[in-house]
């Protein structure tokens, strides 16, 4: 393998993860791991990288749910590093796992070097297509969130919602809250929002709570106000 001197490639968080894997556990398969290591190892140094931590796997790539790839990917949430490397692409995974890892590796803002490029990996045409795909898809979908949430809110202060005055004098935003507020269901409901701008409406004010849990509470109070109504 042709190795090159890229002292231009050096960067200053040089931190690098080195990921081996082989998708079976038969014995003959530890020399391809001792020598994924000992390839990628060369490619730090060529590149100035410090490897912090070495991840050897032996699982199949078509799998998601690995020990190695998830300790690879809390090390890197945590910013153990900033590069991965791999022999090729396949290590990271195959089919939809692959593409998954990659674009999350992508969010991360992760380079990744390769064996097989002798440096930065070089997406195929198909790959990289996919990739921009998902990316738009993911922000058109973060957009279409804000502005359910926006809506949600845009409709209960029209109906004469006030968060100032009925979130239980809880500041609003900052981090979200465990309980959610009957009262302030009930106050939306009864202003003929749908379950779902509640909810929405409730998410713009801090509270973490689904279409779901509003439901569900709404008929627990339901049932709880016809079962005093009887006792009384």
């Amino acid at each position: 393998m042709r190795t090159n001197k890229k002292t231009s490639k050096m960067i200053n968080n040089n931190q690098a993860i080195i990921y081996c894997r082989v998708s079976t556990e038969k014995e003959t398969q530890q020399t391809s791991i001792e020598r994924q290591k000992s390839e990628l190892e060369k490619i730090a140094e060529d590149y100035g990288l410090e490897v912090v931590h070495v991840i050897e796997e032996k699982a199949s790539g078509y799998e998601i749910d690995r020990e190695g790839i998830l300790k690879l990917l809390d090390l890197i949430k945590e910013d153990k590093a900033q590069s991965v490397l791999v022999q090729d692409d396949t290590r990271l995974g195959r089919g939809h796992a692959k593409m998954a890892i990659l674009h999350q590796l992508r969010k991360d803002d992760i380079t990744i070097y390769t064996i097989q490029d002798e440096g930065e990996l070089r997406l195929s045409e198909a790959d990289s297509m996919v990739l921009d795909i998902v990316s738009i898809v993911e922000e058109y979908q973060r957009k279409l969130h804000n502005l359910k949430i926006k809506r949600g809110m845009r409709a209960a202060v029209e109906r004469g919602y006030r968060p100032q005055d009925n979130l239980s004098g809880e500041r609003i935003g900052g981090r979200d809250k465990k309980e959610v507020p009957i009262e302030d269901i009930v106050r939306l409901r009864e202003r003929k929002l749908t379950f779902h701008d509640i909810a929405a409406t409730l998410r713009g004010f801090g509270y973490d709570v689904s279409k779901a849990t509003v439901h569900r509470r709404y008929r627990e109070y339901e049932e709880a106000k016809s079962n005093q109504d009887l006792n009384s």
